[in-house]
């Protein structure tokens, strides 16, 4: 195996291919990889099921409602749209908040774990709706309390792992998603299929009660493994002389504070940074949202209830390789590069669907190619927690503010680009979506290309103001001592 390796490692591709898998360095000291490895099994995996969870539960509104709940529990016209709306409603106000909480080293490595048991009641409560007033109550408390589930896990990936360390992990973290979404339509055609009308319950309310179950045990692990932060308190599965190391060996300019608070929330708001990633998670939301909406096209087909929740999983696959894949290259050929490469196939995809009347083969090829936008987002976390790290509040406070003003707009622009019933045409949607992903591409190119320079300055101005101002103290102290040499100098004569 050895020799294979070094034959790969002699040329480009072979070289990168061997990147990809090797998460554990041969170069790095033990002591090092063996952190690597406990950080893995602590924060990596909790994360991924959390994540899993999580999306799990949001596929499973759509997929409940193709599969029976508008008809149980009258809900028509616009009510999907407005079910969104509560849920990012209640999203948006929990983001910074509860992000703030998160960054506090005391409460860091418990928040999440803590929160994923009020999922989990919330969810077996949604089992048990008999109108749509109770589904949009219901949602809005699970989108406050899951606010920091993807900001702060990112934020938390960060804190641990170096750059190509980050990218890896988060391309694999973000596989979440998608697996939580796919999983979700095998599970609603499971439980449509085999639990419908088991003790008096519709299948639908049989996928929420088993949505439940499957997020309890998870919290239970987060609380027993979830480390927080490096400057947390000690967790008892890892030293003391792992701590310092965590700390030791990231980048020189990795800093760590306590939290988000007032002076570097003016801080951040003084600098780009914040507007131009804020600016282009907008964008990122808007051109991602027309996915979810494969399931209402399969319905129009006259398609089985089990082929509608099924067919979408492809899509769901792809984009859990896409967000592996993707990311980890992007650590090894370059973020702008794969960036690019990703926002390229879903921009064909927008067109295709904007021109619609296409034979039903493309269309399916443009919603699974689409798949292959997922690897934006780690990418774009990935890059700003690397870029940012000298600051972990405004890394927090940028990753929170981009999930608040994205999801601010994700309430109520699909009202107006994708509402219910255009479905499956959207002759606004396609349209808007193309104009996004424009945007997308072009902020996010030009922030890889300007934050890095717009860094470099400010430290060079900071290490300038900082001589200047030791020179001033020097040149300050020099008069105190000629003043005071003056003074003694009267006293001797008087």
């Amino acid at each position: 195996m050895s020799k294979l390796v070094a034959a790969l490692k002699r040329n480009t591709v072979g070289a990168v291919l061997v990147d990809v898998f090797d998460w554990y360095p041969s170069h790095l000291p033990q002591p090092e990889r063996k952190l690597l490895r406990k950080l893995d099994l602590t924060i990596l995996i909790y994360a991924c099921l959390s994540f899993f969870c999580k999306f799990l539960d949001q596929s499973n509104l759509t997929n409940a409602y193709v599969s029976g709940m508008r008809e149980d529990i009258k809900a028509y016209g616009n009510d999907l749209n407005y079910f969104n709306v509560a849920f990012y409603c209640g999203y948006v106000i929990g983001q910074i908040p509860l992000m703030a909480v998160m960054t506090r080293p005391r409460f860091a490595p418990y928040l999440l774990p803590v929160l994923e048991i009020i999922w989990s009641g919330l969810t077996f409560c949604e089992a048990r709706v008999h109108t749509p007033r109770d589904l949009y109550i219901i949602r809005a408390l699970i989108g406050f309390f899951e606010a920091p589930s993807f900001a702060g896990v990112h934020f938390i990936l960060g804190s641990w792992y170096r750059r190509e360390e980050l990218f890896k992990r988060a391309g694999v973290w973000f596989m979440g998603n998608s697996l939580g979404s796919m999983f979700s339509g095998y599970l609603q055609a499971a439980a449509y299929k085999n639990l419908n009308g088991v003790h008096g319950l519709a299948g639908w309310r049989w996928l929420f009660i088993i949505d439940g179950v499957i997020t309890l045990p998870i919290a239970f692990v987060g609380f027993a493994f979830f480390p927080g932060l490096p400057n947390s308190p000690k967790r008892w599965f890892m030293t003391d002389d792992e701590y310092d190391l965590s700390r030791s060996r990231m980048p020189p300019h990795h800093g760590y504070d306590n939290g988000i608070n007032w002076a570097n929330i003016k801080f951040t708001l003084r600098r780009p940074m914040w507007y131009l990633c804020v600016s282009a998670y907008v964008c990122m939301i808007q051109g991602s949202y027309f996915m979810d909406y494969m399931s209402l096209w399969l319905k129009t087909l006259g398609l089985s209830v089990e082929k509608v929740n099924t067919l979408p999983t492809f899509m769901r696959l792809i984009q859990a390789l896409s967000s592996w894949l993707g990311t980890t290259f992007a650590a090894t050929v370059g973020a702008p590069y794969m960036w690019s490469f990703g926002n390229f196939f879903i921009f064909v995809c927008a067109i295709i669907l904007t021109v619609w009347h296409v034979p039903n083969a493309l269309k399916f090829f443009a919603f699974y190619s689409a798949g292959t936008s997922a690897m934006n987002s780690p990418i774009l976390y990935s890059w700003i927690n690397s870029a940012l790290g000298e600051s972990p509040s405004e890394r927090a406070l940028i990753l929170s503010s981009m999930m608040t003003l994205g999801y601010s707009t994700y309430i109520w622009i699909p009202l107006f680009t994708f509402p219910t019933v255009d479905a499956p045409r959207f002759p606004k949607g396609y349209p808007a979506t193309i104009a996004f992903l424009f945007g997308l591409w072009s902020i996010v190119l030009f922030s890889m290309w300007y934050v890095p320079r717009y860094l470099a300055r400010d430290v060079a101005r900071r290490k300038v103001d900082a001589a200047d101002e030791a020179r001033a103290e020097e040149e300050l102290g020099e008069v105190d001592g000629e003043s005071k040499d003056g003074d003694d100098d009267r006293e001797k004569r008087v």
